[in-house]
């Protein structure tokens, strides 16, 4: 199974995630996906296979891996402070790799229903569902 990990500016959310699945999963394909090179190069030193960044690199490894890992934003245009460009946005979505998302958003948008937890809780609940459904694949 390959798995993306998709994050951007410093790159700290997505670092988290790579170190926690390397964990669980240390048999597990990992493909850091930043919208830019910090972001890249912080989950590529939490031990994720390879790396790649930008938007081309999103839209070319988005159709080619089986799930994708990372925070709510990565589904919207412009998010992440601008950085998440449209295309790299309708790359996430249209994949379709199963998606494994944090809700974490910033800017205006709210998602109703969900409780507030810390960070490291939500990752632990990330890893848990790969877990659930994964754990024989990988």
């Amino acid at each position: 199974m390959r798995i993306a990990v998709i994050d951007g500016q410093g790159g700290g959310i997505g670092k988290h995630i790579v170190e926690k699945i390397r964990k669980e999963f240390p048999n597990a394909e990992i493909l850091a996906l930043g919208t830019n090179a910090l972001a890249t190069s912080m989950m590529l030193r939490a031990g994720a296979n390879e790396g790649a960044t930008g938007e081309n690199a999103m839209i070319f490894s988005c159709p080619r891996v089986d799930l994708i890992l990372g925070p709510i934003s990565i589904m919207f245009a412009n998010s992440m402070l601008g950085e998440m460009t449209p295309l790299m946005a309708n790359a996430v979505s249209a994949s379709r790799a199963d998606k494994i998302l944090l809700p974490l958003v910033r800017g205006g948008i709210e998602l109703v229903g969900l409780k507030s937890e810390p960070l490291p809780h939500l990752i632990d609940e990330l890893v848990d569902c790969v877990k659930r459904r994964y754990y024989k694949e990988i």
